[in-house]
């Protein structure tokens, strides 16, 4: 099994669930949870995940501004970033470049292929 631990922000909680049983039972990785952009910021920073998958548009602190904390934090700034959103089709490579991440996979997602996504763009294969 693999020793690979990914947190999944979304404030959706059946996106949530379904991301969840995707990377544990296909990508054989551990998986935390967070409903929230501020309960994800505090887990990336306790919890070290080794990557972390990221919805854009939640109410309160959206992704966007996830992502310019988490940069901006010593202990999670390093921690390589997937989008998981409706809008994935609006970036482009500059832009996904701009914001730092890894890359950007749309929903809705195919769940047969969403772990395989996620470890080419992280370089996990």
């Amino acid at each position: 099994m693999n020793d690979k631990l990914v947190l999944v922000v979304d404030d959706e909680i059946t996106v949530r669930e379904v991301v969840q049983i995707c990377l544990e039972d296909l990508g054989g990785w551990r998986v935390l949870l967070a409903p929230s952009a501020q309960e994800g910021l505090k887990l990336a920073a306790t919890e070290q995940p080794d990557a972390i998958v990221l919805d854009i548009s939640m109410p309160g602190m959206d992704g966007f501004a996830f992502l310019d904390r988490l940069k901006k934090n010593p202990q999670s700034q390093s921690i390589p970033v997937v989008l998981l959103t409706a809008k994935a089709l609006w970036f482009t490579p500059h832009q996904l470049q701009q914001l730092e991440v890894a890359g950007a996979i749309s929903k809705p997602f195919n769940s047969l292929t969403l772990s395989q996504m996620i470890a080419t763009m992280l370089g996990w294969e």
